[in-house]
């Protein structure tokens, strides 16, 4: 079987399976059996049967995927899909392929949080060797049906110029006309009005504070100069509305209206994150996840505190609030034009050291005293370490290297089981144990979680 297709018309040639639905997998599948072989279903349920179309395998494939377009046998926990071109079967049955980012929408969400849960335990006991109960926590008000919590969203644009987003795992483009994933700030754009021609894409932030949004353009190669402020111009006429250019081949943002940046908040902290820079997608992830934070590692005044991958500093702040002038925080980020923000969001904190580099190298660099490298000043070795990486996670090397600066307490964020839980077996096998797990639902209606694992010495 060949790789697959980009156009529908090609993938109703795929073949079409009747399965019985088995447990889920991590990454929004389900498994299921066929002929011996293992098919990884999405838009399905445990219990159920159904017809599905093969996507992706060949006849020496080790496994295949394969996407639901009729339920034969229905679970009691599937109900109507909150948007249409998500809906797989809608999508089936209208001929096209069902966009991704809301592969979770056809399950109630109490159960998707008992799928994610399950998910997340046999992470644990497949990756780290840990059987431990799983608990999945819904967001502190969660929003009616679980819909308008993200502040920030991707689009692409069709050769119409219309707003679109990808099939999964497919070049197939399928025009959207309303986000209810999304804030109502993103929706009250009305960017799917625009005539988007000459852009590749289009990213937009939001912040829950209810400040000005920011719409970045990527533009296709080729479109000419003028284009863009005309489609700046068009874009939220009545609306207080920022817009800029993105380039990320030559790292170039351009402003085109109003400012490239936007202004976040969390407690009592004000943080500027320019338009390409990480923050937070929930309305919510931030304060949750810096109050989990905070709980967990307990810093005292005077402690010395790591922050790795920092980002814009959402946990520096009220890291350095809490050591003080008397204490530090090393506050290390890889990106540039994060870390510039991160240099100004706490520019006020002379107790935080900003580093903007590799995790790995900086570690080696700012505690050179483990590695025995004579002549240079001596920095104090660390109370405490919070890391949130990105969803590769840490890696070996970052936590060995941990490991030996001996923190008391490590906090670690992250938004990947897997990756989560292969660190995890990575700190246990150097004596470390996990004293604190917490998942959080920052993500309704997808498979994705956040995570927040304390870790002490055995």
């Amino acid at each position: 079987m060949a790789e697959p297709a980009s156009s529908a018309a090609a993938e109703n040639d795929r073949p079409l399976l009747e399965l019985s639905i088995g447990n889920p997998a991590h990454g929004g599948h389900f498994v299921a059996r066929h002929e011996g072989r293992v098919i990884f279903v999405r838009h399905a349920l445990p219990g159920e049967r159904v017809l599905a179309r093969v996507t992706d395998g060949g006849a020496g494939s080790g496994f295949w995927r394969a996407d639901t377009v009729e339920v034969l046998e229905p679970s009691a926990h599937r109900v109507a899909h909150p948007w249409q071109p998500a809906d797989a079967l809608l999508a089936a049955a209208d001929g096209r392929a069902a966009v991704g980012g809301a592969e979770f929408g056809h399950i109630e969400l109490a159960e998707q949080r008992r799928i994610k849960a399950a998910v997340f335990a046999e992470q644990l006991q497949r990756l780290a060797g840990v059987r431990r109960e799983v608990e999945v926590e819904p967001a502190r008000e969660e929003h009616a049906g679980g819909l308008g919590w993200r502040t920030r969203a991707g689009f692409a644009v069709d050769a119409a110029g219309r707003l679109a987003m990808h099939a999964h795992r497919s070049g197939e483009l399928v025009p959207v006309q309303q986000m209810p994933l999304a804030v109502d700030a993103i929706n009250a754009l009305t960017l799917w009005d625009t005539d988007l021609a000459g852009v590749a894409r289009v990213e937009v932030a939001a912040p829950a504070n209810g400040s000005t949004p920011l719409v970045l353009l990527i533009p296709q190669p080729g479109t000419p100069p003028q284009r863009l402020p005309a489609v700046a111009a068009a874009i939220g006429q009545d609306r207080a509305v920022s817009v800029a250019a993105w380039e990320p081949e030559q790292g170039r943002l351009t402003r085109l209206r109003g400012r490239t940046w936007v202004q976040e908040s969390c407690g009592v902290h004000q943080y500027r994150v320019t338009g390409e820079g990480f923050w937070q997608i929930h309305r919510q992830a931030p304060a949750i996840l810096a109050a989990a934070v905070l709980e967990g590692i307990r810093p005292q005044p005077g402690d010395h505190v790591a922050d790795l991958y920092a980002g814009a500093g959402l946990f520096s702040a009220p890291l350095a609030a809490a050591v003080g002038e008397g204490g530090r925080v090393l506050s290390v980020e890889g990106s540039p034009g994060t870390s510039r923000d991160a240099r100004k969001n706490l520019h006020d904190a002379p107790q935080v050291d900003i580093v903007q580099g590799k995790v790995d190298r900086v570690l080696r660099a700012e505690f050179p005293q483990r590695r025995g490298t004579p002549g240079r000043q001596v920095r104090r070795g660390l109370d405490a370490v919070v890391l949130d990486p990105p969803r590769a996670g840490a890696g070996k090397t970052v936590v060995r290297q941990l490991d030996e600066l001996r923190p008391r307490v490590v906090g670690y964020v992250s938004c990947d089981p897997a990756s989560f839980a292969r660190d995890l077996g990575y700190f246990l096998a150097l004596g470390w144990e996990l004293e604190t797990l917490r998942v959080f639902d920052l993500y309704p209606h997808t498979h994705h979680m956040e995570t927040f694992g304390l870790l002490v010495r055995a």
